[in-house]
């Protein structure tokens, strides 16, 4: 049995009950309504019965709002999916904020690390470019000037004595005048290994020279066409002519020293050695000093000839001359100096 003034089928009276105004249905005559301030309904749900969670309780509409029979409307706030986005909207804003001052941190950045890339490249491009033109400056024919050219010369004689064969420097013959100006040759016997200002020099000559730089002495021997007398020649190498100049103005006035004789065995000058020299002498020539030493070959040495004996009259000349001859082609100037920085052509 049913307890008066309680609906049998509370679910379907809730269906029925439409949204329409009018559509609700009165309460049975014989029922009695609880009663809460609001015409809440005490009966519903039934003593006993569980309401799912989380799921909003249907309200009935109809009647007349506030009257006895008519159900109170519950308020359930829903989270609908529109309302979920609206709530994330709030938060999107932020978001953004911080990912545009991201971007606008790193677009900064991005032209900072262009800016100095393109001074680093400008700075590049300029000194390659001055380099370039200076190059083409540099390269380019153009006459010498005056001082170019005496630098050529002085650059030019001062190499000869590695640049030049040693045919050059000694020839293997050289002219000399003889008495009555007859026209001889002497006649190189002997080449003598390099060595050093102080090796190949008695010691007052050799320790002047060596203090001004010398650099090294080259050594050959001649005899006259009589192979009567013999003669060795050496040139100390100085580095510039300055420092020559200042080395001969400290040699000593003394004529029995300076270049060591080289004697080479099986020719006509194998008995000249330091005690056979008669005389001695130096003339300068650019960088050079050319030394030369005479005497005889037959082995006849200084202290051998008395002082009042006068030495043959083409002894003394026939050294000089050959030593002349060898100062002169060393100093000479070269028989074509360029004229343009490229040659002849500027």
């Amino acid at each position: 049995m049913s307890k008066p003034g309680r609906s049998q089928e509370p679910e379907r009276h809730l269906e029925a009950s439409g949204p329409h105004t009018g559509g609700s249905q009165a309460p049975s005559a014989g029922g009695h309504t609880g009663g809460r301030a609001g015409g809440r309904a005490t009966g519903w749900p039934p003593s006993g019965s569980r309401v799912p969670r989380g799921r909003p309780r249907r309200t009935v509409e109809g009647g007349a709002p506030g009257s006895p029979g008519a159900p109170r409307r519950t308020r359930v706030r829903t989270w609908s999916a529109a309302g979920r986005r609206e709530n994330g909207w709030h938060r999107r804003p932020a978001l953004e904020r911080v990912e545009a001052a991201s971007l606008e941190e790193g677009m900064r950045l991005r032209v900072i690390f262009l800016i100095l890339m393109g001074v680093i490249l400008a700075i590049a491009v300029s000194d390659v470019l001055a380099g370039a033109v200076g190059v083409l400056r540099e390269t380019r024919a153009r006459p010498l000037t005056p001082a170019e050219q005496a630098r050529y010369i002085q650059e030019d004689i001062a190499a000869r004595w590695h640049t030049w064969s040693a045919d050059l420097i000694f020839p293997t013959e050289l002219q000399y005048v003889a008495l009555g100006r007859a026209q001889q040759y002497a006649r190189r016997i002997g080449l003598a290994p390099e060595t050093s200002c102080g090796a190949g020099l008695d010691a007052p000559v050799g320790s002047v020279l060596s203090e001004h730089g010398c650099l090294t002495l080259l050594r050959a021997t001649y005899v006259d066409q009589t192979s009567t007398f013999v003669v060795t020649v050496g040139v100390a190498v100085l580095g510039s002519e300055d420092r020559r100049i200042a080395a001969t103005g400290q040699l000593p006035v003394d004529d029995r020293v300076g270049v060591r004789p080289v004697a080479f065995p099986g020719t006509a000058g194998e008995l000249f050695g330091a005690a056979q020299r008669q005389h001695n002498s130096w003339i300068a020539a650019g960088p050079y000093v050319v030394l030369s030493t005479a005497g005889y070959a037959d082995g006849r040495t200084r202290e051998a000839v008395p002082p009042e004996e006068i030495l043959h009259s083409e002894l003394w000349p026939t050294a000089q001359s050959i030593a002349g001859r060898i100062a002169r082609a060393l100093g000479d100037e070269p028989s074509a100096v360029p004229q343009c920085t490229q040659g002849n052509v500027c």
